[in-house]
């Protein structure tokens, strides 16, 4: 463990140091289930889930594990027989730092510890406004931002959760048709864990002024984890992604973004720069970095998505 300020919150580790905590955890994914759960242009190795993701979930089921024997103990004095409450895990970040893959790969790995647990896996986008909404209230600019969630319905969403209410339907996002879509839902019920990945899990009442019920999210969360990295790296990420994404997704008619497929190189990458900067790095400053140090936990991304140090709350 790294020396760090006394009256810092968090204590930091390097990668050895983290990758020393696992112990004796298992490895339960194979090298080809990896590469299903990575993201675009991510290089996500087998090294990076032993000495990164064990740990972690190593830490997160003694959480889940002391989370269950607090409620059992209350159970008892109340003489409560009803289901307990989920754990919620909140998984923020900017976009494309590659949140969505950590997101996945604890799912699975949580999946697959000793002790039977269900373990669901939401992303806030689906909570996003409709287009048809944001373009009527000329949002589609700060899509991304606070502003263009519908928080009530999301707060409503987890508040239900964490109250044991079964078979909860939670909106579905493509974004191939960049849009929430209105046949289809994911049904949630009641389980053991839930993950919420998302650019807003984290943020609280100064995001959102116009919410007058002042709870939110982040009150729901019983344990968080910040992805970051340089803004100048994530930059070139987004950049390589949209790259990936224009010769692939976006030859596809139905995409939204099917009038970038004919763009050259240089062409794309300008588009996707200017994108980043005018929407992307401004939703992260404003918005989003802010608040990583509500995080219980930052991992700290070098080259290649690669993690090289992590800071854990005290």
């Amino acid at each position: 463990m790294s020396d760090r300020p006394i009256d810092s919150p968090y204590m930091q580790f390097s990668r050895a140091q983290w990758a020393a905590l696992r112990e004796a955890t298992p490895m339960t994914l194979t090298q080809d289930e990896i590469r299903t759960l990575k993201g675009i242009n991510e290089a996500l190795s087998i090294d990076e889930v032993a000495e990164i993701y064990l740990p972690l979930t190593r830490l997160l089921n003694l959480y889940v594990d002391a989370n269950q024997h607090r409620s059992a103990t209350l159970d008892r004095f109340l003489g409560n027989r009803e289901r307990r409450p989920p754990f919620v895990i909140g998984v923020a970040g900017s976009v494309a730092v590659g949140k969505s893959t950590t997101a996945r790969v604890l799912q699975a790995l949580l999946k697959r510890w000793p002790e039977p647990r269900e373990v669901a896996l939401v992303t806030t986008d689906g909570f996003l406004h409709p287009n048809t909404t944001l373009e009527a209230r000329d949002l589609m600019g700060k899509k991304g931002f606070p502003i263009s969630f519908d928080i009530n319905r999301l707060i409503e969403f987890v508040s239900d959760l964490k109250a044991g209410i079964p078979n909860l339907e939670v909106p579905l996002y493509s974004h191939l048709v960049y849009d929430v879509l209105d046949d289809r839902t994911q049904v949630v019920d009641q389980p053991d864990i839930l993950i919420l990945e998302g650019l807003n899990v984290l943020q609280s009442g100064m995001d959102y002024p116009q919410n007058t019920h002042h709870v939110f999210v982040s009150d729901f969360i019983d344990f968080s984890i910040y992805v970051d990295a340089a803004i100048e790296q994530l930059n070139q990420w987004f950049i390589r992604r949209f790259m990936t994404l224009r010769d692939s997704v976006f030859s596809d008619p139905d995409s939204y973004f099917h009038k970038y497929a004919g763009l050259d190189d240089a062409e794309a990458i300008a588009t996707a720069d200017r994108i980043w900067r005018e929407i992307n790095e401004v939703n992260l400053r404003e918005n989003i970095l802010p608040t990583r140090e509500r995080a219980s936990l930052i991992l700290s991304k070098g080259p290649e998505h690669a993690v090289d140090g992590i800071s854990l709350r005290k």
